[in-house]
């Protein structure tokens, strides 16, 4: 059976359990990404005799499960990885974790134990088929997990991971494309984890060739794994400090310089000239300037430019600053304009990176047209020479403590940049002749004004009453979609001014009651028939690539929706995306692995004895509790036993009546003075068993008469849960036999139709009504702002006033 995603994610995040407590996360990633990279080549090496990482005999990972509960264990891992690490040139690599440390794993049993349990973890992932015509799926796991630890991790580890999803910005932007040859070479001089470098080289059909240097050990060992797990055995990443060192040179011994580079170098860097003299640099990167002695941002920028071919095309991620400061990197700043190599810039939301929660930028280096768009002083005029800057500080979501960007704000910025769109508040073409007014500042609120217009009150409107027409026009989105609508709410007062034709609190009814929004709502969901339709998700087969198929799918749903009025098609795509996140991709992993007949397979759940339940059971029959892989007991339920279901639903509603008639008649009757008072028991409640022992004892009418009622309500009940037990039972049973009687068609209908489809159409129709919402409630904000003019105001203190003194005087308390 196919692995999801989600397991895979959740079983190895569950193994960092084991250790939790002896270590910091920094530390004890070390340990479990050494057992996933040991697991990952020893499962391969099994089913594939050229596998690039050879496993001696000794050294797999099913040596290490043999060591379970073995007194040395730690000692004797450490000597498997070694083996390993040996026969494959990967010493300092693979064996940077310690085993047998008790500092870190405790000691004697305790160690063992801990050890035991981490290799039961992984000991049931099955790693040897992990990929899906493309799909990564270790890869993925790879990268939760690096994400986590730099969440987990209190200090700054922001050198060992960079946010995928600001990866992805960085990958798309430089220009690689399906076109890209194999052979074209992708350089990252601060490679941390590689994440960087494979999204970048994801983005070219069949990979570049790839390479990096780190300074930090530990983490150039990372990168080293991680290129392997990514089937990238081939990638060339160095340990070294790559401004005083640079590993890559050329045969005349400069900088080797490569077709595409990406950075996220550490930020304000203050101690970049360790080891290195910047004006006697023999690789020549200060050409146009030496940065501050005490801040080596844009010693980085100016090391990657230097490594890019005369056609290279780069992205590096800084700080906000290095737009705007002043002095050595204000001149430096001007230069690179000048030479025409800022083809853009990014401005990114704040507390997106680990470790720091300043503001950062893409800085976007081409240097194929840098000579066409360089200019001197007597052409800063020229209107034809610009840079692209994009203001995306507003798009983001709060993900814990951290800011994380969604699907949509990536698409919306990969957009905008790579086709120049022209986005109010977003994004523009800055001419060099305002750049070069404004002294060479970038810093891109000078440029690009995102803030959002402000809500104005209107004075007279204060004093005379009215709703300003102004603030009515400023909808004129809306009313073009809804021209009549707004003569139904509102009719033309005092010049400038409308008056209000229902009451605030009927807007939102008076709005879908229309028959303009109802035509709006239809027409707002022919785009995603049509796009269900067109996606032919039914079709899809075993070997398909699912992230093939998101991508497809997403670009021919924002291309339904990109003309569609009000609706926002990179909301409509968010949608999509955080349901394929949530749902749909395992699903479809599960698809393109085991084929359809997976939605008739009923799991059981299988616990160890001292572990809880992982996961909640969809069904329970005769105590054996069972998961559905794909489809839901309640889509089976929905569409096979309706009928059985009502039934189930009237004995429910019974037993609730019942429920509710006895919980009143004791609250009522089992007060201080009550007759059920003597019925309650030592913690003061009335149950069953104390009103069937007050009934031998009682002699009171009124007391018996209600013993009586309370005891037939109480056996009632007993009565309805039994039966209601019984029904639910019969139908668990019946939907149970159901799923191995599924047809393929009736999976398809299932899953396709009665998950997928129901669920994103639902959402769609919830971002239908959330614009209706957001009109309504203008409209009616302006309602309230205005609905007592100062006059009526006035008015209304002076008559209240005036009963006051009244009220007072009766009292014989007026003055």
């Amino acid at each position: 059976m196919a692995i999801k995603k989600t397991a895979l994610y959740s079983s190895l995040w569950a193994s960092c359990d084991e250790l939790r407590g002896g270590m910091d996360a920094s530390q004890y990633k070390d340990y479990v990404l050494t057992l996933l990279f040991m697991k990952y080549v020893s499962d391969k090496a099994k089913d594939n005799p050229y596998s690039m990482i050879e496993v001696p005999t000794g050294a797999s990972f099913n040596d290490m499960i043999a060591l379970k509960g073995d007194k040395e264990i730690g000692d004797k891992i450490n000597k498997i990885i070694g083996i390993l690490a040996e026969e494959n040139q990967l010493k300092g690599v693979i064996d940077l974790a310690d085993f047998n440390d008790e500092d870190k794993l405790g000691k004697g049993k305790e160690m063992v134990d801990r050890l035991t349990k981490l290799i039961g973890t992984f000991e049931g992932l099955d790693m040897s088929d992990n990929r899906a015509d493309g799909d990564d799926l270790l890869g993925d796991a790879y990268e939760y997990l690096m994400r986590h630890f730099a969440t987990e991790s209190g200090k700054s580890k922001g050198q060992f991971y960079t946010p995928s999803e600001v990866s992805r910005i960085l990958a798309k932007v430089i220009g690689i494309t399906k076109d890209t040859s194999q052979d074209a070479t992708v350089y990252d001089p601060t490679a941390g984890s590689g994440s960087l470098l494979l999204k970048a080289s994801d983005e070219a059909p069949r990979g570049l060739s790839i390479f990096g240097q780190e300074m930090d050990n530990a983490t150039s060992a990372l990168a080293r794994m991680n290129m392997i797990l990514h089937d990238n055995a081939t990638a060339k990443i160095v340990q070294g400090n790559t401004l005083s060192s640079p590993e890559w040179k050329d045969d005349n011994g400069q900088l080797k310089t490569f077709d595409f580079a990406v950075a996220n170098p550490p930020f304000s860097n203050k101690n970049w000239t360790s080891g290195l003299n910047p004006t006697e640099d023999e690789f020549g990167r200060f050409t146009w300037g030496i940065p501050p002695e005490k801040n080596g941002d844009y010693t980085f920028l100016l090391h990657v430019i230097k490594s890019l071919k005369s056609t290279g095309k780069g992205a590096v991620i800084l700080p906000h600053g290095v737009l705007f400061r002043g002095n050595a990197e204000a001149r430096i700043r001007e230069n690179l304009i000048k030479q025409g190599y800022i083809k853009g810039i990014i401005g990114l939301p704040a507390n997106l990176f680990y470790g720091t929660g300043i503001p950062a930028c893409i800085i976007v280096i081409d240097k194929q047209y840098a000579k066409a768009r360089a200019f001197s002083a007597a052409d800063e005029a020229s209107t034809q020479q610009s840079i692209f800057m994009i203001d995306a500080s507003k798009g983001f979501i709060k993900d814990g403590n951290k800011n994380r960007l969604r699907s949509q704000d990536i698409h919306k910025i990969v957009d905008a940049f790579t086709k120049q769109l022209i986005l109010p508040r977003f994004s523009r073409a800055v001419p060099i002749a305002e750049v070069a007014a404004n002294d060479y500042n970038l810093n891109i609120p000078r440029y690009i004004d995102s803030s959002e217009p402000e809500d104005l009150h209107d004075l007279s409107a204060h004093l005379q009453g009215g709703i300003p027409n102004a603030d009515l026009d400023a909808l004129s989105d809306f009313w073009q979609v809804f021209p009549s609508i707004r003569a139904s709410l509102y009719e033309a007062g005092r010049a400038g001014y409308s008056n209000s034709l229902v009451e605030g609190s009927q807007v939102k009814s008076t709005i879908l009651q229309h028959s303009e929004f109802k035509t709006f709502a239809t027409q707002s969901l022919q785009p995603f028939s049509a796009w269900y339709q067109e996606a032919a998700l039914a079709e899809i087969a075993v070997g398909d690539s699912p992230k093939q198929l998101i991508f497809d799918i997403g670009e021919a749903l924002l291309e339904r929706y990109s003309h569609t009025p009000l609706l926002n098609k990179y909301d409509i795509y968010q949608i999509l995306m955080d349901y394929w996140a949530e749902v749909m991709q395992d699903d479809v992993y599960v698809l393109t692995q085991d084929g359809w007949s997976a939605g008739k397979i009923l799991r059981e759940l299988v616990v160890k004895k001292g572990e809880k339940l992982k996961e909640t059971p969809d069904l329970t029959i005769n105590r054996v509790r069972y998961k559905a892989e794909l489809i839901p007991p309640a889509l089976m339920v929905s569409r096979y036993f309706a009928e059985q279901q009502s039934e189930l639903d009237i004995l429910q509603a019974e037993l609730d009546n019942t429920a509710q008639a006895l919980e009143n008649l004791i609250e009522e009757q089992a007060t201080e003075d009550g007759p059920l008072v003597e019925a309650l028991n030592d913690k003061d409640k009335v149950t069953k068993a104390s009103v069937t022992a007050r009934l031998k004892l009682a002699t009171d009418g009124d007391e018996l008469a209600a013993l009586k009622q309370v005891k037939k309500l109480f056996d009632t009940e007993t009565k309805q849960k039994s039966l209601l037990k019984e029904a639910q039972e019969a139908l668990d049973l019946a939907v149970f036999k159901r799923y191995a009687t599924l047809a393929e068609a009736d999976i398809k209908t299932l899953l396709v139709e009665d998950k997928w489809q129901a669920t994103l159409q639902g959402q769609i129709v919830a971002e239908i009504e959330r614009i209706t919402q957001q009109l309504a409630n203008r409209l009616q904000e302006l309602d309230e702002r205005y609905a007592q003019p100062l006059p009526a105001i006035t008015e209304s203190v002076e008559l209240l006033s005036d009963k006051v003194a009244a009220h007072l005087k009766a009292m014989g308390l007026a003055l």
